[in-house]
C-alpha cells in the first residue's frame, strides 16, 4: 500500500517518529500491515554498520533488500534508518513505483548541534550511541531531502526539538491521512506510483517469451515453404515438424504471403492474450504446437 522513508540526521529522533507513525496507523482506519524496517531489525550494530564506506554500502543494501521482498499492496513499511543520500532514496522511490504504492518522506529537521548534544545524553545514560568520528561524518555527508524531488515527496517535516513528537503531532496526522486515505479517479491529492516498462520485470520476460514465439513460427513456416516446394503445387497432408509436435495438415497450398498474414495474426493474437491473462510461451516447443494447432483450424483441417 505504501512506504514511507524517515529521513534525518544521527540522533534526530527518527527511530520515535517512526514507532508514533506505526502507533497512529495501527489506530486508523487502515487494514493494512503496518511493519518497521531498520538496523535493529538485523542486530546490526551502528558504529560497525557506518566504520566505513564498504560497511555503509552493504547496510543500505541489506535494507533495500528487505524492502524490496516487503512491499506490497497491503502493506504500509517503514523505512528507519539515516537514508541521508538522495540517491539511496531515489533507489528506495523506485522500489515503490515497481510495486505500484503510495510513497512519502517523513524528515526529522534538527540542527547537527541538537543531534550531538542529544547523542552525548544517551552515552550518558549508557544507550546505543555514535562514535564522535562516525557521528560527524555522517552528519557533514546528510542531503537535506527536498520536496521539488520526486523521490522526497510528498515531504512531511517534524521539529523535534521545538516540538515533541508525538502520534498527534500535525506532520504524523497529515502523513497517516495521506497514507490512508481511499482514493478514486476524482482523487488529486493523493499519488499512486505507476510502475514502468523498466521497473516492470514481468515485462522482461514477457519480451523473451515473445522472442521465442517469433523465433518458433518462423521455424515453422520454413518447414511448410521448404515442403510445398518440393511438391511441386501438391496439396499436403501430414506435414512432420518433429518429435512431439502436431502433424500439420493442409487441404491446399499455400502462398508464402498468406502464410506471413496467418503468422503475424497469430503472433498479434497470442501478444494481446497475454495482457489479460498468462504470458506467452517461453520454450519454442510450445510455441511450434500452439502455432501448427492455430494453422490447422485456419486452413480447415484438424
Amino acid at each position: 500500500m505504501a512506504l514511507v522513508v524517515i529521513c534525518g540526521q544521527p540522533c534526530s529522533g527518527k527511530s520515535t517518529a517512526a514507532l508514533c507513525l506505526a502507533e497512529a496507523l495501527k489506530e486508523s482506519d487502515s487494514n493494512s500491515t503496518i511493519r518497521i524496517i531498520d538496523e535493529a531489525s538485523f542486530h546490526l550494530d551502528r558504529n560497525q554498520s557506518y566504520a566505513n564506506m564498504t560497511a555503509e554500502k552493504n547496510l543500505r543494501g541489506v535494507l533495500r533488500s528487505e524492502v524490496d521482498r516487503s512491499v506490497s499492496k497491503d502493506s504500509i513499511i517503514i523505512v528507519d534508518s539515516l537514508n541521508s543520500i538522495k540517491g539511496y532514496r531515489y533507489e528506495l522511490w523506485c522500489l515503490a513505483r515497481a510495486a505500484g504504492i503510495r510513497y512519502s518522506v517523513l524528515f526529522c529537521d534538527v540542527k547537527e548541534t541538537q543531534c550531538k548534544k542529544w547523542n552525548e545524553q544517551r552515552r550518558e545514560k549508557c544507550e546505543a550511541t555514535y562514535d564522535d568520528p562516525i557521528f560527524e561524518d555522517l552528519a557533514r555527508r546528510f542531503e537535506r531531502p527536498d520536496r521539488r524531488n520526486r523521490w522526497d515527496s510528498p515531504l512531511f517535516e517534524l521539529s523535534p526539538y521545538k516540538d515533541n513528537i508525538q502520534k498527534s503531532s500535525a506532520s504524523i496526522v497529515d502523513a497517516v491521512s495521506y497514507l490512508t486515505k481511499r482514493v478514486d479517479s476524482k482523487t488529486r491529492d493523493v499519488k499512486i506510483l505507476h510502475p514502468t516498462i523498466a521497473t516492470q520485470s514481468t515485462r522482461f520476460s514477457e519480451a523473451n517469451s515473445l522472442y521465442e514465439l517469433d523465433r518458433a513460427t518462423q521455424e515453422v513456416t520454413n518447414v511448410i515453404v521448404e515442403a510445398q516446394s518440393q511438391s511441386i503445387g501438391v496439396p499436403l497432408n501430414g506435414i512432420p515438424l518433429g518429435q512431439g509436435l502436431p502433424t500439420l495438415n493442409m487441404s491446399r497450398s499455400v502462398g508464402l504471403p498468406e502464410l506471413r498474414r496467418l503468422r503475424r495474426t497469430f503472433i498479434k493474437l497470442t501478444g494481446q492474450t497475454s495482457l489479460s491473462g498468462p504470458p506467452p510461451p517461453s520454450d519454442a516447443e510450445s510455441a511450434k504446437r500452439m502455432f501448427v494447432d492455430y494453422l490447422n483450424r485456419e486452413l480447415g483441417t484438424t
